[in-house]
């Protein structure tokens, strides 16, 4: 590793323990916050479409709408969510998100009527609209002033809010899974809890600043946002990375099914890619941070792009069984990598982008787009995976036209940020 600037010597630290005690004390707040929110949400929604259909009787076109209104109250109302923050303050914001996921979670625990589970399910989902944008827009502006007054780099922060990401991404189902041995609502209950705990946290610890827009008209980030042409390609090029990702919950499924006969060891995948994000994605952020967004994020972009290459390489061997897991499990240890070298980066490139502005709209604006991106994207899949043959070459035609997609975007990038050197 190389010296920083400021002559001081950057070293290997495997501790997330150590990197969380480096950091700020609002850092540190935010992201065991981001980790806590993962755990509530993560304890009840991986089981909502098996209550919705055991236990409410729903059809499945019913669990398909339920599921498809949260997916858009939360993704695609971001942008709404982080206007919000830049105009009123990171503090109330938060805090009326967290309130809203308490009455989602509990309408979830009471509801019998499917009014009552639209109603909770969008509660939940816009909750997430409010409080994730301006969790990311916080840690930027708290990890810049940290890095300027000469504590860890803003890109490090980043990388350990992902490991927080991971950790309550794989924590969450895990405890809902114990919780349903009692009842999905007492999952539903517990997870309420947990989110009247983070109030009372930030309540008491997290500073109650105006927001930084708050006399400005409301309209103002969207205006911003959209004339910056600069960050709307970025935007673009790092949307299909979201796609990328949700293809553990579309491809993945069912190549495991066709490798294995079942999904029982489904869960194994998700746990090996969180295990390697936890353990990997500080080392390899720092072994990357000195070099240029442009050529990191296309690298980035390219080992995604390789993920998907695995299995139509792979297509005509006809594997199954416990050797055919393991291109599966190759496909996902690569796309983590490429998401681990990617995201951190990006994320620290928003702040460049926006000028040091409109942190909440910008970060608000990159994350509903791609939630555009994965509606497009999945359905233009869904289409191909209909349509290919179930053996062969032609069973990889999924996994190739999914690896188009980052490449696009790695060469995208590359024309863009060369703009911003």
């Amino acid at each position: 590793m190389t010296a920083g600037a400021d002559g001081r010597r950057t070293r290997w630290r495997w501790s997330f323990f150590d990197d969380l005690h480096r950091a700020t004390p609002t850092v540190r707040l935010l992201v065991l916050t981001q980790l806590t929110f993962n755990v509530g949400f993560f304890m009840v929604l991986p089981y909502l479409s098996v209550h919705l259909t055991s236990d409410l009787s729903l059809g499945a076109a019913l669990v398909g709408v339920v599921l498809g209104v949260r997916t858009f109250s939360q993704q695609g109302l971001f942008f709404v969510g982080g206007t919000l923050a830049d105009r009123f303050g990171i503090k109330p914001v938060v805090l009326v998100g967290c309130g809203l996921r308490v009455l989602g979670f509990l309408g979830l625990a009471v509801c019998d009527s499917l009014t009552g589970v639209l109603l909770a399910t969008v509660l939940v989902g816009f909750a997430a609209a409010l409080f994730s944008p301006a969790v990311e827009s916080a840690v930027a502006i708290e990890a810049g002033t940290s890095e300027r007054h000469g504590g860890p780099r803003r890109v490090e922060t980043f990388a350990l809010l992902s490991v927080c990401n991971q950790i309550g991404s794989f924590t969450g189902p895990l405890v809902g899974s114990v919780l349903l041995l009692a009842d999905f609502r007492i999952a539903c209950l517990v997870a309420a809890v947990i989110f009247v705990v983070i109030i009372a946290a930030h309540l008491k610890w997290l500073p109650n600043e105006p927001g930084e827009h708050h006399d400005e008209p409301w309209h103002g980030g969207w205006t911003d946002v959209v004339h910056n042409k600069l960050f709307v390609l970025f935007a673009i090029a790092m949307s299909t990375q979201l796609v990328a990702y949700n293809q553990l919950y579309l491809l993945l499924p069912l190549e495991v099914e066709r490798m294995w006969g079942s999904q029982t060891v489904l869960g194994w995948f998700f746990a090996l890619s969180a295990i390697f994000v936890v353990t990997a994605q500080l080392p390899i952020t720092r072994r990357v941070q000195n070099r240029s967004p442009r050529v990191v994020l296309p690298i980035g972009f390219a080992v995604m792009a390789g993920s998907f290459l695995v299995l139509p390489a792979t297509a005509p061997l006809r594997l199954s069984g416990v050797i055919g897991l393991i291109p599966v499990a190759v496909f996902v240890l690569l796309l983590a990598l490429g998401q681990m070298i990617v995201m951190p980066q990006a994320r620290d490139l928003v702040p460049r982008l926006a000028a040091e502005r409109r942190l909440g709209a910008y970060f608000g604006f990159m994350a509903s787009l791609g939630g555009i991106g994965v509606l497009i994207g999945s359905a233009a899949l869904g289409e191909l995976i209909d349509a290919a043959p179930e053996t062969g070459w032609g069973a990889g035609i999924p996994w190739l036209a999914a690896a188009a997609l980052p490449i696009a975007s790695g060469l995208c990038l590359r024309t863009v940020l060369a703009r911003l050197q």
